[in-house]
């Protein structure tokens, strides 16, 4: 049962995420190609999302809502391969709904904040969604390391998602998660769909690759 009820939040925390972040790029227009107000409020949108979900949900499932996160911490010995394929699962499923949502509020050509390469550029593309998963899944384990960091935990992390958001929308609309973009570019289609394997694959080894040297930053510190 408790199993369960993680998996429902992580499905409710990643629908909520995409509805409300990816729903908010959609409304506002934000593109790659145009750097303006649409950025700011793309990228708050995703942090405040990170801020209520973890306050909300955190306590039931850890507010991973994002594959790249649990993998980190499935390689981090924090939880078992079934409740990892489990999380992954329900993130992929709460997303696909959300961007359903998206689509009968806004239009099903409304874009859904669907991610893009930087340039067409494949290479280019994955070593920056490498880069920026890198950046906020290694703020996720440092913050979560201590319970003394519980209080805060939430908001460092928001904050750190909306900051990799405001540097990487230019470059590919930032997904440092795969259900995020899967369910963007399932109903986006064309492009969007064609090239979404590059923001699921690049994700996760970001993910993977915190782990790693958290891993390995903790050990030393030991």
């Amino acid at each position: 049962m408790d199993s369960i009820k993680k998996f429902v939040a992580e499905f409710i925390g990643t629908f909520v995420l995409v509805f409300a972040a990816c729903g908010t790029a959609a409304a506002v227009g934000c593109k790659t190609s145009e750097a303006n107000g649409a950025y700011i409020l793309t990228a708050l949108a995703f942090g405040l999302v990170i801020v209520a979900m973890a306050y909300s949900i955190g306590n039931i499932s850890g507010c991973h809502i994002n594959p790249a996160v649990s993998i980190a911490v499935l390689l981090s010995g924090k939880m078992t391969a079934k409740d990892f394929c489990g999380y992954v699962v329900a993130q992929f499923l709460g997303g696909i709904v959300g961007a359903a949502c998206i689509g009968v509020m806004l239009g099903f050509d409304c874009g859904f904040g669907a991610n893009g390469l930087y340039n067409g550029n494949i290479l280019l593309s994955i070593f920056i969604e490498i880069l920026l998963t890198f950046i906020f899944v290694l703020a996720i384990l440092g913050v979560t390391s201590k319970p003394e960091f519980s209080n805060v935990a939430g908001i460092v992390i928001g904050l750190t998602l909306t900051l990799v958001h405001i540097f990487g929308i230019h470059f590919t609309g930032t997904s440092v998660n795969p259900a995020r973009s899967f369910a963007s570019a399932i109903f986006a289609g064309g492009d969007a769909l064609a090239n979404c394997w590059v923001f699921i694959v690049a994700p996760l080894v970001g993910g993977a690759l915190a782990a790693f040297v958290w891993k390995f930053l903790a050990e030393q510190k030991k």
